[in-house]
């Protein structure tokens, strides 16, 4: 039983990898082609020995199948596990040298064929068992080193807005604009619908209510008010960068005036913020780097036609887009609980892997990268404007390990699950009577001006305007919460019959589902999908058709 299990989830890393490997071998541009089986460096790997022995072929213990499979000028007669091997020991190597994202972007590329060649083991060879262990830690190895990759990206003509997530979203928005066109749905708002609206679950929701291929993106930033939606929209994005419609998920607190807005207070002042006010809006790099990829080949064995059918099918999930499920399984357990990640443990061990808290190292360095805000008149508390004489781009320093969890759409899952009786233990409850966020309730002032100024511009722009007020907790909704929740509510309904936006109220859809919560005001991953699925069944919304870009990865 615990064997055929494990040859399914195989079977299934197995495809994904095909399907992979196809693309890669269609869109990566090559200059030489590189042989596989490179030998690797004399005494680098303990398995030497392994390796000298020839494996026992499945091919001679079926002589019909070896007539069948020689006839096949496709399946290669190199041995897979020698050939990962190869190309495990190889990525080891340089990664003791690696100092920049193309050192780490070829790491990465060395362990995806050492997973590949290790996955095309055979199911019925003496050394499965041992492959599957190590196409595990090979892929511990990948995930690693992307992270090195990401973090050693290049940080020349950094751009800051004072704000580490709304820098991270602006450039993964850029990249996701550059690499697929405008998304048709754009989700703003602050933490809570960064973390409330999930876009792969509305896309799929939508597909299957007819509304199939629609891009959807989540641009939220934690903190974020009326006022910081109204600059991003508004100042921050470039009009060919917009999308069809907007999705604005958030509640009463972020139109609260009589609050402190710290987040739009920040970016008014960043360094961002000035350039933009000489009207220089934030880019990417628009010219590829001058880097000519190796060029690999990939094992495509034909035993039971396993790689043939990923490769026929590789189409599906890659064109149908950013909802294909990622190359390998998400690896629960990064750490071993020791510091360091278990890599191939007969190769000479990846640099620093251990930052001494037992988890991956992010960017031990990345301070170094972060800008210092515009030197200010003290005095007169003026931003001195920069003087711009070149086009500028972005290149943001990396996040926390937080921030990481966001995904290629912008959605931060959170999997954990709110339970009172454990939360309140940690940290100490705090009324609505006490709580910053609705100081001073006042409903009208600059937050006010900030959302009406929105509703003008996506309406002069014949962009549509959704505006979900998203649940909330009985727990946190006690009689100061609940009266503002009161009013706004009322409020939204009266003006958005007067200025022509939906308003969809959720804020008491699921007050006892704390399964649905990660803390009294924030949804999980399993909330945000649910409140996806709502929005796409809710048949009052006249959802967008999806325009032609390019596909998608």
């Amino acid at each position: 039983m615990i064997r055929r299990y494990i040859a399914s989830i195989s079977t299934s890393i197995l495809k994904r990898t095909c399907a992979a490997a196809a693309v890669l071998a269609v869109t990566l541009g090559c200059s030489s082609t590189k042989p596989p089986n490179t030998a690797a460096p004399s005494g680098s790997i303990d398995e030497s020995a392994v390796l000298a022995q020839s494996p026992t072929s499945l091919l001679a213990q079926n002589r019909n199948k070896t007539r069948k499979s020689l006839s096949l000028p496709s399946c290669p007669q190199n041995d897979a596990f020698t050939e990962s091997i190869n190309f495990a020991t190889q990525a080891s190597n340089l990664a003791q040298s690696a100092n920049s994202k193309q050192d780490w972007d070829e790491v990465a590329a060395l362990w995806v064929q050492a997973v590949a060649w290790m996955q095309a083991v055979p199911p019925g060879s003496p050394r499965r068992a041992f492959a599957e262990k190590k196409v595990i830690e090979y892929m511990r190895n990948l995930v690693y080193s992307q992270q090195q990759a990401s973090a050693t990206r290049s940080q020349a003509s950094t751009v800051s807005f004072s704000s580490d997530l709304l820098n991270e979203q602006l450039q993964l928005y850029l990249s996701y604009v550059a690499a697929v066109g405008p998304p048709d749905v754009l989700i703003v708002g602050s933490s809570r619908a960064l973390q409330g609206v999930d876009p792969r679950q509305l896309k799929q929701s939508l597909a299957q209510r007819g509304r199939p291929g629609l891009k959807v993106f989540n641009f939220s930033v934690n903190g974020a008010t009326a006022q910081v939606v109204d600059f991003q929209l508004r100042r921050l994005l470039k009009p060919g960068h917009l999308p069809q419609m907007i999705v604005w998920a958030d509640g009463v607190r972020a139109f609260n005036s009589g609050r402190d807005d710290r987040t739009f207070n920040s970016i008014v002042d960043s360094e961002g913020s000035q350039l933009l006010a000489a009207g220089v809006r934030p880019e990417l790099e628009l010219d590829e780097p001058n880097v000519i990829p190796e060029c690999y080949r990939f094992p495509q064995p034909c035993d039971n036609n396993t790689f043939r059918k990923a490769l026929a099918s590789v189409d599906r999930p890659f064109r149908g887009g950013e909802d294909a499920q990622p190359l390998f399984p998400t690896i629960k357990s990064l750490s071993s609980g020791t510091g360091i990640l278990p890599i191939a443990d007969t190769h000479p061990p990846i640099k620093s892997l251990s930052s001494g808290t037992g988890i991956l190292p992010v960017a031990s360095n990345a301070a170094r990268y972060e800008l210092k805000p515009i030197a200010a008149n003290a005095a007169t508390h003026k931003a001195q404007l920069i003087p711009v004489s070149r086009r500028t781009t972005v290149a943001i320093r990396q996040l926390n390990q937080l921030a990481e969890s966001i995904d290629s759409n912008g959605f931060m899952a959170m999997s954990g699950k709110y339970n009172p009786n454990t939360y309140y233990r940690e940290r100490a409850y705090v009324s609505g009577q006490y709580d910053g966020d609705y100081k001073n309730f006042n409903l009208g002032g600059k937050q006010a001006v900030a959302f009406n100024s929105v509703v003008a511009f996506t309406k002069a722009r014949k962009i549509p305007l959704i505006f979900v007020n998203l649940p909330l907790t009985n727990d946190y909704l006690d009689g100061t919460r609940l009266r503002a929740e009161q009013q706004f509510r009322q409020r939204m309904q009266q003006l958005s019959r007067q200025k022509g936006f939906a308003f969809r109220d959720f804020s008491q859809r699921w007050p006892g589902r704390n399964d649905y919560f990660v803390d009294p005001s924030h949804l999980n991953r399993f909330g945000a999908s649910a409140v996806s699925s709502l929005l796409a069944a809710d048949s009052s919304i006249t959802w967008p058709r999806p325009k032609s870009r390019g596909m998608e990865g």
